[in-house]
């Protein structure tokens, strides 16, 4: 098969879709890999070790989608991109569907064969290919976080960890998922006191058992949060319902309820974001204030540390992207029943069940 790995165009998008490594299990399988002029330059990987692997320079993200048959990379095509999709043309990335009408129509409009990695399960049900960046995001979550918290960037002016006779920062987090117990791994790490809220309560008694004791579990409902938020300094978005948007656990009335410089992390924007408020932003301008309330809702977190977060994607991608090269994408779905839970889009209709 002819695969295309173009550089990715979004905002301050660091990552590439094929590490070297990646490359070389494809060409060995006798698969031809394209990959565009500095796709990898991000991400610490020049053109030549692609080449030494077997790829296939070529000048233009044109070309890539001129002559791959299935296009492999990481963020969903922007607008751009979309008239470069072909018909039958297999194209495996980060989707996001839900979050997004007008991306949904041009990938319908294009009679592409959508593959999302965010909605591919394992033999256990868990989202395989969503996980690495999950983990990156909700460690960033904190990362970032921490810094906007500070006065002048308009954060409250608190310290997470405090210090010796001040009491350390308190940060919220909403969703006991990957996200969320990344999150609350990193904001403990700091010293923080920690409170995590989930409707599963298996995933409360994970957290209790796996947590130090200044993390702390508690059942999510509206009550419960809006209790909450009046006196923590750091709240992290982390819910997650497989290719649908994530609810608003956050209403517009709530902001009043939290003090000045309360600053929000919404880590499932690309889901439409879990906060009445939210929108998305870029590394470029990564914040926003309304109500006094600092509001961090970058699409593409992972995108910053493209070096780890490459690496990590790959990691978990190649395997599928060798079963559709040696297969097509039909034999590789029936032969894989948790691939086939990728396919969002088939030659203009949609197939997945969260999009209809």
């Amino acid at each position: 098969m002819k695969i295309g790995v173009p550089k990715e165009i979004k905002n301050n998008e660091s990552r590439v879709g094929l590490t070297p490594a990646g490359v070389y299990e494809l060409t060995r399988n006798g698969h031809v890999v394209f990959v565009q002029t500095n796709a990898g330059i991000h991400s610490g990987y020049e053109d030549v070790e692609y080449e030494k692997v077997g790829a296939l320079i070529l000048s233009t993200i044109d070309d890539v989608y001129q002559a791959a048959e299935m296009i492999v990379k990481v963020k969903e095509p922007i607008e751009e991109e979309y008239d470069l999709i072909k018909e039958n043309q297999i194209v495996f990335t980060y989707f996001h569907f839900a979050s997004s009408d007008k991306l949904t129509q041009a990938m319908l409009d294009s009679k592409s064969i959508c593959i999302a990695y965010e909605t591919v399960e394992c033999k256990k049900g868990k989202l395989p290919l969503l996980t690495p960046m999950s983990e990156v995001a909700g460690r960033m979550a904190i990362q970032q976080g921490a810094r906007y918290l500070e006065k002048p960037v308009k954060g409250k002016g608190v310290l997470l960890g405090g210090v010796p006779g001040v009491q350390p920062g308190k940060v919220l987090v909403l969703g006991a998922g990957v996200v969320g117990v990344q999150a609350a791994k990193m904001a403990a790490g700091l010293g923080a006191m920690v409170t995590i809220m989930d409707i599963n309560l298996d995933r409360l008694r994970y957290v209790n058992d796996v947590m130090p004791n200044h993390v702390v579990t508690e059942f999510s409902n509206t009550y419960n949060i809006r209790k909450h938020i009046k006196t923590h300094d750091l709240i992290i978005g982390g819910v997650l319902i497989p290719g649908g948007k994530a609810p608003k656990l956050i209403t517009r009335d709530m902001l009043s309820e939290m003090h000045p410089g309360t600053v929000l992390v919404d880590v499932a924007v690309d889901q439409g974001g879990c906060f009445e408020t939210t929108h998305a932003t870029t590394h470029e301008d990564p914040v926003y204030i309304i109500d006094d309330v600092v509001h961090y809702c970058v699409a593409n977190m992972p995108g910053a540390v493209p070096h780890t977060s490459t690496k990590a994607l790959t990691n978990v991608t190649l395997p599928y992207v060798l079963q559709i090269a040696n297969n097509g994408w039909e034999k590789a779905c029936q032969l894989d029943p948790g691939l086939n839970k990728g396919l969002n889009i088939v030659r203009g209709e949609i197939v997945y069940e969260g999009l209809v």
